[in-house]
């Protein structure tokens, strides 16, 4: 099981209260286990719930905050630790670097821009940790169905469409991170190389 996890999800609540519950019990779940959160580092929406969750649960929480995101996003003032870094670059790598694997909430364009940008490291072997996708209340249905569309339209290798690692409940989720084994990947790159 990974010791610390990324989760990349938004600073809204969303329109259902089903995500805000997703987080909490994701929050719950990590800190049982003794999971550090590494997150974006705001205490709103989203973001917030998870990292209070976590942080109300005896675990602990480090956010990954760009300093001229602090006043948008509001900072996280209670977290274990908070890093300020100067970019949204930063920030990523900052928080690749911390986790050793990733979980996906529900979000928007930045939520989606962070899984893509993970995911496509696993399939060009720059990590092998898993990514996992909380589809709360059927947030992810599309964009699993995108990648079976993907996979069956010969964009998408199959060995790489099974590192999408997807449940309903963070329990099953988690469970299913702690089995991963990433695919042997022939065409191994290298950061140099990309």
């Amino acid at each position: 099981m990974p010791n610390s996890i990324a989760v990349f999800c938004g600073s809204r609540e969303g329109a259902s209260p089903a995500y805000m519950d997703s987080a909490r019990a994701l929050g719950r779940e990590m800190a049982r286990r003794e999971i550090k959160l590494v997150y974006g580092g705001s205490r709103m929406g989203l973001m917030g719930a998870v990292a209070n969750a976590v942080l109300e649960n005896g675990g602990q929480a480090v956010g990954v905050l760009p300093d001229f995101m602090q006043g948008r996003e509001i900072a996280h003032t209670g977290l274990t630790e908070l890093i300020m870094v100067k970019s949204m670059h930063e920030r990523k790598a900052k928080m690749a670097e911390l986790a050793e694997g990733f979980i996906t909430l529900p979000g928007g364009s930045g939520t989606m821009e962070e899984y893509f940008e993970i995911f496509t490291w696993a399939q060009l072997g720059l990590h092998t940790k898993p990514t996992g996708v909380l589809n709360s209340a059927g947030y992810y249905d599309p964009l699993i169905a995108l990648f079976d569309r993907m996979t069956g339209e010969g964009f998408v290798m199959p060995h790489h469409r099974a590192m999408m690692l997807t449940a309903e409940g963070p329990a099953d989720l988690l469970d299913r991170m702690e089995a991963y084994r990433a695919p042997e990947n022939p065409q191994v790159l290298t950061e140099e190389r990309t």
